[in-house]
């Protein structure tokens, strides 16, 4: 990009031509898997839909002068190990090429990674370009080869490159392969068991390319002596600008830090309740440093009965400065918070239910760390029934209130209109006695009726009123 740059002074003018090219980014090599096995499928969907839909946003992402390049596997023939063809050069600058093509892509083959793996490396030796290479695979090696060697191998020969792997949906022992290739090729391995999860690796694949300068500092996260899964954020001490940014995936997070003093945060992730945190760290020249982080916690299990039944609830945590630390909503079944260890005001909320005894607190619940600590309330209730009618049968709308008499309090106020369906009205009450107003609407309006009533645990009253 050629560029005229003029400048004045009070005196005359001089004038200064220079030309500046816009360095384009280092290219972005796809190895993308089109093996059988991406015809199946997850959430509903084939891996291969998943993964184009998930690919074309992740393309279309990057910036315009981003050279990217594409090589399949398994997508021509369905027993050959060296079906493996660069669909798009690595001077490519066309995402719709890269897009287009994903979506025509059938998978048919085998999973051969190490060689394609060997294609991709040894075109960058020959064109002599450093790139980032992005291996989305669902599967592990099926031909001969072992992809972390090859990797290995070219790096110690001085071949300049970046390998992610993002595995797409695989088991747990499926990973140690492809986890050594990625830590050989100096890049990070991505678990993506869904498709939010697919994004999302390649996201941070695609921004941690071999042009990023190597992270100097690293975050370990653990919780109750297990990795977990965290985000970290680093920016300029004492505001928001953000400088880097990283995720553990239960394994070391690098970022890279220029010399400064920085704010890091790290919130760790998996569902867990556990509050994030952040240090304050100096970045000399020439520093490499690395912080292990705890989220030590435990976890409540909490229950709500009514009338020793499984019943719907919301439960809240409250910490010792009186904020919520976790909250939940049972529906009738055992649910699970974490939080870090300590002492805890539980509050149950029991729904549908109304009186003066549907709330109810318990101070000084303890937590331990790497325990599960289980809670129950019960809620003691019964049904009662307002019908109003004349004495023919004919139903009479009317409002019922309800007033708790030994906590002198409002609880409950409906109508029982004309229809069966709510006439008679059912109310779902805490023990106790109330007293209970009727008063009529309608063509039949004017007429009011009280009387007391007690409501027994379990047990159901039906009150007919007729005029």
């Amino acid at each position: 990009m050629k560029r005229l740059v003029i400048l004045f002074s009070l005196f005359g003018f001089v004038i200064q031509t220079y030309s500046q090219e816009q360095k384009a980014p280092s290219p972005i090599l796809f190895i993308y898997d089109a093996s059988g096995s991406m015809w199946g499928q997850l959430d509903g969907k084939t891996k291969k839909e998943i993964a184009s839909e998930v690919m074309s946003t992740t393309v279309n992402n990057l910036p315009e002068n981003q050279h990217v390049g594409l090589i399949a596997y398994g997508h021509r023939t369905k027993g050959d190990c060296d079906d493996i063809e660069y669909m798009a050069d690595i001077t490519n600058t066309s995402k719709s090429k890269i897009t287009e093509t994903v979506k025509t892509i059938n998978p048919l083959g085998k999973t051969p990674l190490a060689r394609s793996a060997t294609l991709a490396i040894n075109s960058l030796k020959e064109n002599n370009v450093k790139a980032t290479i992005i291996l989305v695979t669902d599967g592990i090696e099926s031909c001969d080869g072992n992809l972390c060697d090859i990797v290995a191998q070219a790096k110690a020969s001085g071949i300049d490159f970046k390998l992610h792997i993002v595995g797409f949906g695989l088991k747990e022992n499926e990973t140690e392969q492809l986890k050594c290739a990625a830590d050989a090729g100096g890049g990070k391995y991505y678990d993506a068991s869904n498709a939010s999860a697919l994004g999302e690796g390649l996201t941070e694949a695609t921004s941690a390319t071999v042009d990023k300068p190597e992270g100097n500092f690293s975050i370990y996260t653990t919780k109750n002596g297990e990795p977990v899964d965290a985000w970290v954020k680093a920016t300029k001490a004492g505001t928001n600008e953000t400088v880097d940014g990283s995720r553990t995936y239960r394994d070391s997070a690098w970022v890279h830090l220029p010399p400064g003093k920085y704010d890091i945060a790290i919130r760790p992730l998996e569902g867990s309740d556990i509050p994030g945190t952040s240090i304050t760290v100096e970045m000399k020249e020439g520093e490499t440093k690395h912080e292990t982080i705890s989220f030590d916690g435990g976890t409540l299990e909490v229950t709500a009965t009514n009338n020793g039944e499984g019943w719907d609830a919301v439960v809240k945590m409250f910490d010792s400065n009186g904020k919520v630390a976790s909250n939940t909503r049972t529906y009738g079944r055992s649910k699970t918070m974490e939080v870090p260890a300590g002492k805890y005001k539980v509050t149950f909320q029991g729904l549908v239910m109304k009186g003066v005894n549907t709330y109810f607190e318990i101070d000084n619940v303890e937590v331990k760390s790497n325990t599960t600590t289980p809670l129950t309330h019960n809620f003691d209730t019964g049904k009662v029934m307002v019908g109003v009618q004349t004495s023919s049968g004919e139903l009479i709308d009317a409002t019922v209130n309800f007033h708790e008499v030994d906590a002198n309090k409002n609880v409950a106020a409906s109508r029982t209109y004309t229809s069966s369906s709510s006439n008679p009205r059912e109310f779902l009450l805490s023990t106790g006695t109330y007293k209970v107003k009727v008063v009529t609407l309608g063509v039949h309006k004017g007429k009011t009726e009280t009387f007391t009533i007690e409501v027994k645990k379990g047990e159901t009253v039906t009150k007919t009123i007729t005029y």
